[in-house]
């Protein structure tokens, strides 16, 4: 079955609404564990408006299963990665303005940057995954520079109306999907996805795994972290077994 990560950056968004000490995403992450989740996954931002440093060093000592680390090329953030070694570090690009990341990283036009900051994490053991586009100069360059896998971003997917103009989305997805599989690069998707639209991606043959977040975490406002995981984990289980 497709594996889950769990994004728990806006827990963190919340705590730091008022720069207190809670809810705290590290207790987020114990109850998304025990809701069944196969990853958590946190962005660790240069501005850091969410995730804190401290965050991701508590992390890694307590997460009994696979650490995600979304970061920037930055020097200062691979130094952190490096010394504190998630399981994988995602390569994401990064605007200060921006309300969340926007549209994947171009790993043509910041090739050297990606490079350099790839080196690094595989010297220090860190498995990295490369956020892109589905496109497929994209892929390729991410097999050209030696990713262990990349995370496709399922935004335009998910923000296209019902109907059609989804379906088109969906159908790139799946076309680049292919590519990625047959290129050799371990396949992921992320950025937007909900119980309701996660349902068609689950089914894109290939897929390892989804890192989903803002949807897991709104609906824990309301019924808690763990029940939230859990239904999600019912969907990818119950399409896991209708392709079965």
């Amino acid at each position: 079955m497709i594996r889950l990560g769990v994004n728990i950056d806006h827990v963190a968004t919340v705590r730091q609404a008022r720069r207190t000490i809670e809810p705290d995403p590290v207790h987020a992450a114990v109850l998304a564990i025990l809701g069944g989740a196969d990853g958590i996954t946190v962005h660790l931002r240069e501005d850091r408006r969410h995730i804190q440093d401290r965050d991701v060093r508590l992390l890694r000592e307590m997460t009994p299963i696979r650490l995600n680390l979304e970061m920037a090329t930055d020097d200062a953030i691979v130094d952190i990665a490096c010394t504190v070694k998630p399981d994988e570090a995602t390569l994401v690009p990064e605007r200060r303005e921006e309300l969340t990341t926007e549209g994947g990283l171009d790993i043509i036009a910041h090739r050297d940057a990606v490079a350099k900051a790839m080196k690094r994490l595989k010297d220090a053991g860190i498995a990295v995954s490369l956020f892109i586009d589905p496109d497929r100069r994209q892929i390729e360059m991410a097999r050209e520079l030696g990713a262990d896998a990349i995370e496709i971003q399922t935004a335009r997917y998910s923000e296209a109306r019902p109907g059609a103009d989804r379906q088109k989305q969906l159908d790139i997805l799946l076309e680049s999907s292919a590519l990625a599989v047959q290129l050799g690069l371990h396949l992921h998707m992320g950025h937007g996805l909900t119980y309701t639209n996660v349902r068609p991606i689950s089914r894109i043959p290939g897929l390892e795994e989804l890192n989903i977040g803002h949807s897991i975490v709104s609906r824990a406002v309301l019924v808690g972290m763990e029940r939230a995981v859990r239904e999600m984990k019912a969907i990818l289980a119950e399409e896991a077994n209708n392709t079965a």
